[in-house]
Parts: structure tokens; sequence; C-alpha cells
């Protein structure tokens, strides 16, 4: 299988589209992943004037945010002035949620999906185990009413993780 938006065949992660149906995720490459929290490099979304077409309307919401973003670029605006959406599907990609409050230890913004690692040991109460410093937290969740916690799997438990004893990786 292959990135929807870059044609890349590395390993894929689910990587969840806000804004729009709960649940709402695609399977694209970690390198496109980290691009969509980042600062996307130009040249390796040119493919997005062909996926802006694609059936699957989480696909066609990630295509015109990140066309959005690049729209400095001449070809991106080229596509983004090509670009229809559906009523239902525009009005997801034009529902782009304000910046997370959750903050990791060192201030960087935590995104839902985002993977983090442990800086320090954490008991983990009830479930008698201890969480080792360097544990990596992939897919985290963020508990909506407190920025100040996440909520991840670490060794098969689904724990509640304070933000300020995690960094983002």
């Amino acid at each position: 299988m292959t990135c929807p938006l870059c044609s890349s065949s590395d390993s894929l992660i689910t990587y969840p589209v806000s804004g729009g149906p709960d649940g709402a995720a695609v399977e694209i490459c970690q390198t496109c992943a980290g691009e969509i929290e980042g600062t996307p490099e130009p040249n390796h979304w040119r493919g997005l004037a062909g996926t802006i077409w694609d059936e699957n309307p989480a696909i066609q919401v990630l295509s015109v945010r990140m066309l959005r973003r690049l729209a400095g670029e001449g070809w991106a605006q080229d596509a983004l002035d090509q670009v229809w959406l559906d009523e239902e599907t525009q009005a997801w990609a034009d529902n782009v949620p304000a910046e997370s409050q959750h903050k990791d230890a060192h201030g960087a913004t935590l995104n839902a999906g985002d993977t983090v690692v442990l800086v320090k040991d954490l008991p983990v109460k009830g479930a008698g185990f201890t969480a080792k410093r360097g544990t990596a937290v992939r897919g985290i969740s963020l508990v909506a009413d407190n920025p100040g916690q996440i909520e991840g799997r670490v060794e098969g438990q689904r724990i509640v993780i304070l933000t300020e004893f995690v960094k983002r990786k």
C-alpha cells in the first residue's frame, strides 16, 4: 500500500483528520504526517494536484488544507483554483481547529495522533507497573477539558499522562 498523498511506499500510520466526522482518519506515511504538523517542503507535495480528486473525503480535506498552506507556490495556487468539493467536504476542509493548548515538557504543541516519549519513570496507579523513561507512546489522544493531560497506551494499558512528563518525538 502507498501513501495517498505522496505515493511513498514507506510504512503507513493512521493519521486523524480533525474538524470532520468523529474518528475520521487516513493511512499516510510518516513523512507526510510530520510535514502536516511542521513546516512543509513544497516539492514533497507536488502530487496534491491529483490527490484533490481522490474519492475519500478525508484525503481531499488534507490535500486542500496543505495546498492552502502552500498557496504561495504557483503550482499549489493553480491546483486550488481547480478544486471543487461538495458542501459537506468544503465545510470540513474549512473547519481547521484552533491550535492545541496541550504542550509537552519543552513547550512543543501536542496534537492528537502524535508520538511522545516519557521523560521520567511514572508509576501507573491501579495497573501495578512503572512506565519507564524513554518509553514511546504512539497515537496519543488529547484530554479535551484539560490541556495538562493526554491519553495513550503503555504496556497494553490505556492511561492518562501529564503533559509535563512527555516530549514530542
